[in-house]
This record gives C-alpha cells, sequence and structure tokens, in this order.
C-alpha cells in the first residue's frame, strides 16, 4: 500500500468527519457537539487560524486513512514556539502499518521547517496500543500529569 501524508483539502471534509465520527467514538465523546466539529474543521482551514491538520491517504483507493491535529504556540520555557500534536487517529483496520508514526513525524518535519522547538502530546493512561508507539518515538512518557479545571459551565 502507498501512503501520501498531506495537509487537509476542503474536498477532503467527508471522509475527514468519518475518520473524526471513529476518534469521538474511540474516545466515548460521541455526544460532541455538531457545531465543535464544523468550527474545527473551519479552523483547520482558516489561515489565521494556527491549527493545522495532516491526513493519511491510500494512494492506490483515495480513502483516507488517519488524521492529525497539530498547531504551533508560545511556550514560557522555550525560546522558539512549541507544537502541539492535540489529535492522533487511524482507521482500526489499518492499524500496524506504521501510519500513527508516518503522521507523527510528518508534524516533527513540519515543526523543524517552521523552527518550532518541541512537539508534545498527551494520551490516556490506558491507551496502552498508542502509548507503545510514543514510547518507541520518545523514549517514555516526560513523566507530567495533566490536570484540567473548566472555566465555563
Amino acid at each position: 500500500m502507498s501512503i501520501d501524508i498531506r495537509k487537509a483539502k476542503l474536498t477532503d471534509r467527508s471522509a475527514w468527519q468519518k475518520l473524526w465520527n471513529q476518534y469521538l467514538i474511540f474516545y466515548k465523546s460521541e455526544d460532541f457537539k455538531d457545531e465543535l466539529t464544523e468550527l474545527l474543521w473551519q479552523r483547520i482551514h482558516t489561515l489565521e487560524n494556527p491549527i493545522n491538520c495532516l491526513v493519511a491517504q491510500n494512494t492506490e483507493s483515495g480513502e483516507l486513512l488517519g488524521f492529525t491535529h497539530y498547531f504551533p504556540h508560545s511556550d514560557t520555557w522555550q525560546k522558539h514556539p512549541v507544537c502541539y500534536l492535540e489529535d492522533l487517529f487511524v482507521l482500526a483496520e489499518a492499524r500496524g502499518i506504521g501510519l500513527g508514526e508516518l503522521l507523527i513525524k510528518s508534524v516533527v518535519k513540519e515543526a523543524k521547517i517552521n523552527g518550532w522547538q518541541d512537539v508534545y502530546w498527551q494520551t490516556q493512561h490506558d491507551n496502552v496500543v498508542a502509548r507503545g508507539l510514543y514510547n518507541k518515538l520518545t523514549g517514555g512518557t516526560d513523566g507530567y500529569v495533566t490536570y484540567r479545571l473548566p472555566s465555563k459551565d
């Protein structure tokens, strides 16, 4: 199978939406509001917004097999911006062939091109399969634990 990692295009909406829906199911977030999905898609395609989306496409079938969303931001501990890889998803039937690694390495390539200091991400502690890949790529977690406190009702 030949894979192309590329930026999402407006014409990818339907295929991306199918992947996004499966991602939401994976994270038990099926009640995610449609207007937030629409807002995300608009942000991905608005130059003034920093959110980017790469997709993994089977070049023979044209099918999208995975995606990642990421964005740069300033950091109080670094001179240069850092990049947060917020979402990463590969179809269940396409897992185990290296697509997750390809997507992550493509974000790292973007970071190098743009002069971003680091690429970082989070996952759930029990996401064992993904953590195996992440440990392979990074050498293991940096030891930080994430806390979240909502500021809106």
